[in-house]
């Protein structure tokens, strides 16, 4: 795989495929900018290097064909010109391939950046339509992917669009590189113990993870929604806690699996748990063998926040993925947060994977602690998972 700095980009029309999908408040501001910080690298350099630049990004699920303001790009453009700190305005288009866009493309100076509105407007974007990439690819004379997070989709703008570059003409990004690289070392020659902690609400999204990283580490810590179907595999009562009883089998093959592989296996030993999924009913503090009927487990307890931190005292390297309880809300946040604070204090090399779990290491105020944040849940995933990204078949050809 190229990466930007191999190709010669002086004073060429590039197309810089990005991943914008920040989340927003109610009012649409933007409160975590760290995706638009992450590829100031590659635009910054494709300035200084007197390119036109074209900017291209989706934003969340509009329906397509139809204009929404809450899904526009225009927050995106307001906070990349504050961020680039550049003097000249950065252009927005009202369109994706439509006469706005053509004609900033076609005005662009040298030094210039145009953002194009969402690419999901179109509806050839999802469908990785040939047709709507060639024209995307008409605006530029080099295509750049450094959207990592959306690497795992075989989109027009991470996919189809590269059949109209050769291998002269398209690469990674700055930001791109950086991920494939953190991973690949990682995961190939990770420094022992080696940990792997593992949250979220379901065991469905970690499966294939999960099953490809036992052979790599010495230890799993399991918390989140998900423990409690590895939990009912072992024949614990889990009241009304979140269950996906169809892979109870396969939670136990795994359980199973890292006994065989000398793995040590970590789940929850108390949780706090609740009547109803509500900030403001009761909680209890229980022991996991004590979950009353009708009662739901919503975040792990203090003695499994000590229990996972003794587990990560000794580790080099740790890879974390999915928060340990529902920590949207204050009341089953602490051991998410706990859990943050814990990796922070570790001497080991720290990877953070996974939209949810950059939230939680903000808000517990540890991302200066932490080795790599990576910006894509999904992507990183797959990766771990051993599975080839879309996105990076495609800048090989």
């Amino acid at each position: 795989m190229k990466t930007i700095k191999e190709l010669d980009i002086e004073g060429k029309r590039v197309f810089i495929r990005c991943d914008f999908n920040v989340p927003k408040d109610e009012f649409g501001n933007i409160t975590d900018d760290r995706r638009i910080r992450s590829a100031l690298q590659t635009i910054r350099y494709c300035i200084d290097r007197d390119c036109k630049i074209i900017l291209a990004s989706h934003y969340e699920r509009p329906e397509p064909g139809k204009y929404e303001e809450k899904f526009s790009l225009v927050p995106v453009a307001k906070r990349l010109h504050s961020l680039l700190k550049i003097k000249r305005d950065i252009f927005m288009a009202e369109d994706v391939v439509g006469e706005s866009a053509i004609s900033k493309a076609s005005k662009l100076e040298a030094g210039d950046v145009l953002l194009l509105e969402n690419l999901r407007y179109e509806a050839g974007e999802t469908e990785n339509d040939p047709d709507f990439a060639k024209k995307l690819a008409s605006f530029a004379d080099i295509y750049i992917n450094d959207a990592f997070g959306a690497c795992h989709r075989k989109h027009a703008s991470i996919d189809a669009i590269t059949e109209y570059f050769d291998a002269e003409h398209k690469a990674a990004g700055f930001l791109m590189g950086k991920e494939v690289n953190f991973f690949s070392k990682i995961l190939e020659k990770p420094i022992r113990p080696f940990v792997a902690v593992v949250g979220g609400s379901k065991v469905s999204g970690k499966l294939q993870a999960l099953t490809n990283l036992l052979p790599k580490v010495d230890k799993v810590i399991i918390g989140g929604g998900m423990a409690f179907t590895f939990l009912k595999a072992l024949g614990h009562e889990i009241g009304n806690s979140l269950v996906e009883d169809d892979l109870i089998d396969e939670a136990s093959d795994i359980m199973i699996k890292a006994k065989e592989l000398g793995v040590k296996f970590y789940l929850p030993v108390d949780a706090v748990v609740a009547a109803e999924f509500s900030e403001n009913t009761t909680v209890k503090f229980l022991p996991i063998q004590e979950i009353p009927e009708g009662w739901m487990g919503l975040d792990i307890g203090p003695a499994s926040t000590r229990l996972f931190r003794e587990a990560l005292n000794d580790a080099q390297t740790i890879i974390w993925n999915g928060p340990m309880g529902v920590y949207e809300m204050d009341r089953y946040s602490k051991g998410s947060m706990a859990m943050s604070n814990n990796i922070a204090q570790t001497h080991a090399t720290t990877i953070v994977g996974g939209g949810d779990t950059a939230d939680v290491v903000q808000q517990a105020g540890d991302v200066d602690e932490m080795t790599f944040i990576s910006t894509g849940g999904g992507a990183s995933l797959k990766l771990i998972e051993g599975v080839s990204l879309p996105g990076l078949e495609a800048l090989k050809g």
